[in-house]
């Protein structure tokens, strides 16, 4: 049998029924301290997590589940209701034995006058919850059987009205209990057996075995023990009694000399405070005195004051008269001024006129004299009739690398000098290969401005395609001047997108593209494009 949770303080109890359900599981396995019964199908170790649950719940009721303590109420009302249908069971036995699944005790056997004492009705539940879970289906009576999946805790605390009522009303029931106890602690049942027991044992242990084996003189044991358990929680209410009588006899001791403490040190902190009042006093005597010639001061200084702002004001009027005389005369320099300019205006006039009219007339008379005589327009110069071997334009791909690193930018310099290049940027290739661990949008953003810079110095066409296939939409951004920005369509890759970049140029225009990828380098060189690696174009960066 699965060990139990430590005994409880017990509950009155009623004279027709158990001690509150709460109790009955707290002092259920006290019985079984000595021995272990076999584990049933309702042990292990989710049976001991849902008892440590139920433990919990008991120590701290704020701390339970909702849906646990529903389920608690509910498996309460109905353990209530198969306790009052067992005992009308009972009562309908009538006083020749009890009934349950046909079989009755025989008449003239001892029968209990009183109720069962509660510590003692808490240790016999307790031990048949503990045994419930280990019966086979069939030897559970059927009220009980709805309680056999429970933990033993959970057992005793739910259901220990119906476990009460069915030990006292179904013999086959308790005689099955009790021969779980015989086998659990053979030294206890055999020395009740004997009729006497045994002087180490505990008296609600006794008593519980005594009501389940029900051996000769059984009735006697069960109020001697209630009587023993009486005396103790008597003789352990007294102590406790003392106990706190002298706690609070040495608190009160502690109080008075904690308040004389006090006392004391009022009387000193009034004393203490009447001299600073008396300080206070002369202070404020002494800066009411202050104040009274602050206030003398205060008044001399108004009337220096009064006669300052007079003094300023006479000032002020004659700086007022000064200045408008000053204006007076500054607008009449300034009428003269702007005579004098349009005067000087006027005459340029007329001479920028005459010239005007004078250089119309002339080319008018060149280019009647053009018309005239037909001159075509002159396309050549003395030069190009000298006959020599001309050289055929430089393409992207006759730019030298002699000497040169795979990544040099002095060779994008190079590409970058030819008439008419076109540089296209593998936008996300450049950028993981250069700032990686920035987000995309951050990364955009960089390469763009580095871009904008590069055209402006070299004042060639840009243009930086990004993967949009995974976009949901367009993305927005504000493309630095002179770079074209472009992103690949819904279906479409940025290599995709870069190769009908170089298919849409007309053969014989420079055209560089910036890629790490060797599938894009493979193809754009087949269409006549120059590839460089994207480090080469991160290192011209770097120079500014």
């Amino acid at each position: 049998m699965p060990a139990t949770e430590p005994d409880a303080a017990p509950r009155c109890a009623t004279p027709d029924g158990p001690p509150p359900l709460s109790d009955t599981g707290a002092a259920g396995g006290a019985l079984d301290r000595g021995a272990r019964y076999e584990a049933g199908p309702a042990d292990g170790p989710e049976a001991d997590d849902a008892e440590e649950d139920d433990v919990r719940d008991d120590a701290d009721p704020h701390h339970a589940d909702p849906e646990d303590v529903d389920r608690d109420d509910k498996d309460q009302d109905d353990a209530d209701r198969d306790g009052e249908h067992a005992k009308a069971e009972d009562d309908g036995a009538g006083e020749g034995g009890d009934r349950a699944d046909g079989h009755a005790e025989p008449e003239g056997l001892e029968r209990l006058e009183h109720p069962l004492p509660a510590p003692v009705r808490q240790r016999v539940v307790g031990v048949a919850a503990d045994a419930l879970g280990s019966m086979p289906g069939q030897e559970v009576p059927p009220a009980l059987r709805r309680y056999a999946r429970f933990t033993p805790s959970r057992r005793a605390r739910l259901a220990g009205t119906p476990i009460a009522a069915a030990l006292e009303s179904d013999a086959t029931f308790r005689h099955r209990i009790a021969e779980r106890l015989r086998a659990g602690q053979p030294e206890l049942a055999g020395a009740l057996e004997t009729g006497s027991a045994p002087p180490a044992a505990d008296p609600m242990d006794v008593a519980a075995a005594a009501y389940l084996l029900r051996p000769a003189g059984w009735t006697r044991l069960v109020a001697e023990s209630g009587r023993a358990a009486e005396q103790a929680e008597s003789e352990r209410t007294t102590a406790e009694a003392l106990r706190t009588a002298e706690q609070l006899s040495a608190e009160l001791a502690a109080a008075k000399a904690a308040a004389r403490a006090d006392g004391e040190r009022l009387r000193a902190e009034l004393e203490a405070l009447r001299r600073e009042s008396d300080g206070v006093r002369r202070k404020l005597r002494s800066a009411e005195a202050q104040v009274k010639r602050a206030e003398a001061e205060l008044r001399k200084v108004v009337a220096e004051l009064e006669q300052v702002r007079s003094a300023a004001a006479a000032a002020q009027a004659q700086a007022d008269g000064d200045a408008r005389r000053l204006r007076n005369r500054l607008a009449d320099a300034e009428a003269a001024l702007e005579a004098s300019r349009r005067a000087s205006r006027e005459d340029r006039g007329v001479a920028d006129m005459r010239l005007r009219l004078l250089l119309d007339t002339v080319l008018d008379a060149a280019n009647g004299l053009r018309r005239e005589l037909a001159v075509p327009p002159t396309t050549q110069r003395p030069a190009d009739s000298v006959e020599a071997v001309e050289p055929v334009p430089a393409s992207p791909l006759d730019v030298a690398a002699r000497a040169l690193a795979a990544d040099d930018p002095e060779i994008l310099e190079q590409l970058l000098a030819l008439p008419h290049v076109h540089l296209v940027v593998d936008g996300y290739n450049v950028t993981k290969a250069g700032y990686p661990a920035l987000p995309l949008e951050k990364q955009r953003e960089r390469l763009l401005s580095q871009l904008a810079m590069l055209a402006a110095s070299t004042a060639v066409e840009v243009t930086c395609v990004f993967d949009g296939a995974d976009l949901g939409g367009p993305v927005p951004l504000a493309a630095p001047r002179g770079v074209r920005v472009l992103f690949s369509r819904p279906g479409e890759t940025a290599d995709e997108l870069i190769r009908r970049l170089v298919r849409a140029e007309p053969r014989g225009r420079p055209l560089v593209v910036a890629s790490s990828d060797r599938e894009v380098a493979d193809g754009v060189r087949k269409a006549g494009a120059r590839p460089v690696p994207s480090s080469m174009l991160l290192r011209r960066f770097a120079r500014g």
